[in-house]
């Protein structure tokens, strides 16, 4: 009795947690709770894998002048570590869902053991030195351990969306010590869209989990100080320029990634092997420069606070983007947000190099030239122009420098979406065979399918009759099409009723010389964009759905169908601006 009386309560607590905006705020702060502690773990296990590899703390790898070779070995071993993780869960069919995934394609349903499966792996390759960030594994778990919580909450598809960007938000929020940053990455990145439904609780999310990592004490990721150089409206301008060099940038190392990931594919190189010969050849890159280890947080401070050589800051930019590229196309796990950041500043200490050389040109300052090369690079790779440049506000305070990054973040973003269209997580997905370009929800396209929508066991007519038994067995006005079938029950084509009445000779002759749409039909597991495209290329009012053996499940009106499509997006759009 005990026990059904305390299921009651918690599926009546359930109920209200589903209809009370307040209380999804008040799970959104404990979302941002366990984001923070979470974010405090993976930094101090990764901190632990690298100390005790290298003798050095997480922050520190990359800023140190020389690694001593035998401590390069870390890297293959690493990738060894990998292929030892890779063997046992080497059954999996599919790759794990990440946050972006999920809730484009899956209402922010997330397996937990696809995050943790992730985060070990991120783990991992950010502990041996490859060139990757742990910014993947925060943004999964934050997000996985949203996903879970909210599916057993049972909440609505919108609001567990809602609740993973809370979760992924806050946990890069929370390693950059800047809640605004987090919260714009989950509207941007993570859920796609700023809405008001949306607003109170991933950002509630981020200054929880913000407050708990600063109350441990864990520095920030990005801790940067702004030149006393004024900023004119000629800045702009030459800031401008930067962020389009930096899309092209951006999106070169992009494909760079893809194309290594690929050839590595096609080779005869065995799955499991191909983390490990990636640490080994990552062991000359580190040799010439350790900045091109880890994700790069040592590296970029000391470049921004100490006087290096334009040709120096070329090679690092060189060895880092290749390291990266490397890193990922031969199976280290990880993120490229803060390689992205390090690959900016890189770039924005080159171009200000570079605008001095030439006469007469306007000097401007390397350090905010690093500072605004940081927004634009991490918009082209990562997405979410108002994030980096909230984070630049975030790291410096200041907004005259906020201006200009946020005028490079845009000709970056605009440049990206014209001449490429993705960011660095959903090319991976375009990659793999998926469509979308953001994290607005398309999942419930991917759910209405033609099996769905159709209408089954339709009135069906053998290919051989004679008009005139059509005619006797289809009354005119009883039915508006009839499938017809071969001797076999296969489909053989649809046929209007009103055209066996249009025929007043030869109603001796097979109903099949009616038929229409012969070569034409449905697929169960088409979705509904393509069930409409259908549609628009047969110029059909109806189609047959049909099983791999060609026989008949059901069929599907375009009346129906673009009803239900409509129907669907307007019950998304109230959804989205929490009016469902």
């Amino acid at each position: 009795m005990k026990k059904s009386s305390t299921l009651l309560f918690l599926a009546n607590q359930r109920r209200r947690l589903r209809s009370s905006e307040t209380a999804l705020i008040g799970v959104s702060v404990m979302v941002g709770l366990w984001a923070g502690v979470m974010t405090l773990i993976l930094a101090g296990t990764a901190h632990l894998l690298q100390n005790i590899l290298y003798g050095v703390g997480i922050d520190r790898l990359s800023a140190l002048s020389s690694v001593p070779a035998y401590r390069l070995l870390a890297l293959p071993a690493g990738g060894a570590l990998l292929a030892a993780l890779g063997y046992f869960v080497r059954a999996r069919t599919r790759a794990p869902v990440d946050v972006v995934e999920a809730n484009a394609l899956h209402g922010g349903t997330i397996p937990m053991k696809d995050s943790l499966l992730v985060s070990a792996q991120t783990l991992i390759s950010n502990g041996a030195g490859a060139s990757v960030g742990l910014e993947a594994a925060y943004a999964q778990m934050g997000g996985g351990l949203a996903s879970v919580m909210g599916q057993w909450l049972r909440l609505r598809r919108n609001d567990l969306r809602i609740l993973v960007g809370a979760g992924a938000g806050a946990a890069v929020g929370a390693a950059f010590g800047a809640p605004l940053t987090g919260a714009f990455y989950a509207f941007e990145v993570v859920i796609g869209a700023y809405t008001p439904a949306a607003i109170a609780p991933v950002v509630a999310a981020c200054l929880t989990a913000a407050v708990t990592v600063r109350a441990s004490g864990m520095p920030a990721y990005l801790i940067a100080l702004p030149s006393a150089h004024a900023i004119t409206t000629l800045d702009y301008f030459l800031y401008a320029a930067l962020g389009l060099l930096c899309a092209v940038l951006g999106i070169g190392l992009m494909r760079a990634v893809t194309r290594i990931e690929l050839l590595v594919r096609q080779s005869p190189i065995p799955d499991l092997y191909r983390p490990v010969l990636g640490g080994f050849l990552l062991i000359p890159i580190a040799w010439l420069s350790p900045q091109a280890l880890s994700a790069g947080h040592g590296a970029l401070h000391l470049d921004l606070t100490e006087q290096v050589t334009l040709g120096f800051l070329v090679a690092v930019f060189l060895l880092k983007m290749t390291a990266s590229a490397v890193s990922l196309g031969f199976g280290f796990r990880g993120g490229l947000f803060f390689a992205s950041l390090f690959l900016g500043s890189l770039a924005g200490q080159i171009y200000a190099a570079l605008i001095g050389l030439v006469p007469g040109a306007p000097a401007i300052d390397p350090t905010d030239a690093a500072l605004v090369g940081m927004a634009a690079m991490a918009v082209s790779v990562v997405g979410g122009p108002m994030t980096m440049s909230l984070l630049v506000l975030e790291a410096t305070h200041d907004f005259a420098l906020t201006g200009t990054a946020i005028t490079a973040a845009l000709c970056a973003s605009a440049l990206v979406r014209e001449r490429f269209g993705f960011s660095f997580s959903t090319w991976r997905l375009h990659t793999r065979g998926e469509t979308i370009r953001s994290a607005r929800d398309i999942g419930w396209v991917k759910t209405l399918t033609a099996g769905r929508m159709m209408r089954r066991e339709p009135p069906t007519a053998e290919e051989s009759i004679s008009i005139a038994e059509f005619r006797r067995r289809f009354p005119l006005g009883s039915v508006s099409r009839v499938v017809l079938t071969d001797p076999d029950g296969a489909y053989a084509g649809l046929v209007q009723t009103p055209a066996a009445y249009t025929i007043t000779d030869d109603l001796d002759a097979p109903v099949r010389t009616l038929a229409i749409l012969v070569e034409s039909a449905l697929r169960p597991e088409q979705d509904v964009a393509q069930v409409m495209a259908m549609f628009e290329a047969l110029e059909a009012d109806d189609l047959a759905v049909l099983d791999q053996s060609n026989r008949v499940l059901g069929t599907v009106s375009e009346k129906y169908v673009r009803r239900r499509y409509s129907g669907e997006i307007e019950k998304a759009l109230k959804d989205l601006y929490g009016e469902g």
